[in-house]
């Protein structure tokens, strides 16, 4: 299965539920008006396909040739370039070189690599038991080790550094992607118990630092919370088709509060002093 065809397949994705996070109108929203794809996510999509199917990449990407595209020349080479490549994604010079490189700074640590000895990019599709709705995710990887089964995902970050990395884990629901993902293929292969998650996390400048970050239980836990939750959100507004807003289902008016970092007494002059 194309990565297009899975796109375009019916079933939820992980992407689409967290949308609903922020509000079921903004899901509704852009499922209806697809946006295009943007530098990073495209950069993303590079990265993926260089680290885990690098023998399939020239079939969906193609490199941009080195002109001057102020010149005449230049212009018709590109032209003609597009042209021949009009089913595939464009992608800068600059771009391939640095994902390369950092496909390969990846292979070449050697927990890395055996972390990635497994199947790639294979989607799963399962009926959730609860909704009955269709489910689909796509696992970078899924490797037997001597512990089980293991969902190995790749991203690229600011920072891989682990607390850096871990406030992202709960800021982009990377959480919540674990725990889908988990829930799928257990779903998917009728399997007892869900695998275990670990993110390789690697940073775009050099040297493309890499970090392994384990999903542990509660991490686990907190990500299948978020999943229910929002699972059970799509579920409600397909059968009401009632995609509502920052107000809530029952327009409720909402209020300010006082972010975890301030307290009253800090705020009256109470706090301690020194």
């Amino acid at each position: 299965m194309t990565e297009h065809e899975y796109r375009t397949h019916p079933a939820i994705s992980r992407s689409e539920l967290w949308k609903i996070s922020e509000s079921p109108e903004k899901f509704r929203y852009y499922k209806d008006n697809p946006q295009p794809s943007t530098p990073a996510l495209l950069f993303g999509q590079v990265a993926h396909k260089l680290l885990l199917e690098p023998d399939d990449f020239d079939s969906e990407f193609a490199v941009a040739p080195n002109v001057d595209k102020r010149t005449k020349a230049g212009k018709e080479v590109y032209a003609q370039f597009c042209a021949d490549n009009a089913d595939k994604t464009i992608v800068s010079q600059d771009d391939y070189l640095l994902a390369s490189e950092m496909a390969a700074k990846v292979l070449s640590t050697p927990l890395c690599a055996d972390l990635l000895n497994g199947q790639h990019e294979v989607p799963y599709f399962w009926t959730d038991s609860e909704t009955n709705e269709q489910c689909k995710c796509r696992v970078d990887c899924l490797t037997e080790t001597d512990g089980g089964l293991v969902i190995i995902d790749y991203k690229t970050a600011a920072s891989a550094a682990t607390d850096k990395f871990n406030t992202e884990i709960f800021r982009y629901g990377y959480h919540f992607q674990a725990a889908m993902y988990s829930e799928g293929v257990m779903q998917a292969l009728g399997l007892s118990e869900r695998p275990d998650f670990a993110f390789i996390a690697q940073e775009k400048k050099p040297p493309y630092s890499v970090n392994v970050i384990a999903i542990t239980d509660d991490v686990m836990l907190a990500g299948l919370d978020v999943y229910r939750e929002l699972l059970g959100i799509y579920h409600d507004c397909k059968e009401t088709d009632w995609w509502y807003g920052y107000l809530g289902a029952f327009d409720v008016i909402n209020e300010a509060y006082l972010p975890g970092y301030m307290s009253l007494g800090d705020r009256d002059g109470e706090g301690d002093e020194g």
